[in-house]
């Protein structure tokens, strides 16, 4: 417990080695797109997975009954069994690029988070860092949303910081 809230703290930590990039990607629904379109998004790994070959994810992208866009995180895709601390998203009001630190609480991890056009969140993976037992950061903007019917996708713009125990959601080199 005491480790990973030094690794909260940005204390102790060996020198970040992987740069924060924003990139943009595109992923098809869980039930209206083909299965071998990507539906999910591993905040770890920076990439989109499919979820027909790996389970490998932070939460995946879906319409719901009521015609809504929604991305699920593992929680509620009954994928996880770490409730109320494993992947999270978290709505701001800030724009994507005001987004410069990931706070520590506030997680929406067992709720379906519902999202359109310009929406901005937050991002935390599953625990993934070997040893510390922390999880992941990143930011995500809703950039386009297609509704063609077979091929619904939802395109956004992200940023995962892949260096274990850092906060930092700048692009480049992270020091916090």
């Amino acid at each position: 417990m005491a480790l990973a809230a030094a690794c909260d703290d940005g204390v102790d930590l060996a020198p970040a080695s992987i740069p924060n990039v924003v990139d943009t990607f595109t992923v098809g629904s869980l039930t209206g797109s083909p299965v071998s379109l990507p539906s999910a998004f591993s905040v770890a790994d920076g990439n989109v997975v499919r979820t027909d070959v790996s389970s490998a994810f932070d939460f995946a992208y879906d319409i719901d009954a009521s015609d809504r866009h929604v991305f699920l995180t593992l929680e509620v895709l009954r994928l996880s069994d770490t409730e109320g601390s494993g992947p999270g998203l978290q709505y701001t009001n800030k724009t994507f690029e005001q987004l410069s630190s990931a706070p520590s609480n506030g997680w929406i991890t067992n709720d379906t988070i519902v999202v359109d056009s310009g929406t901005v969140l937050l991002l935390r993976s599953r625990i993934v860092c070997s040893g510390l037992g922390v999880p992941l950061y990143g930011k995500l903007q809703v950039l386009a949303i297609d509704d063609t019917p077979g091929n619904e996708t939802i395109t956004f713009q992200a940023l995962s910081n892949e260096n274990c125990g850092y906060k930092s959601l700048m692009p480049g080199l992270p020091r916090e």
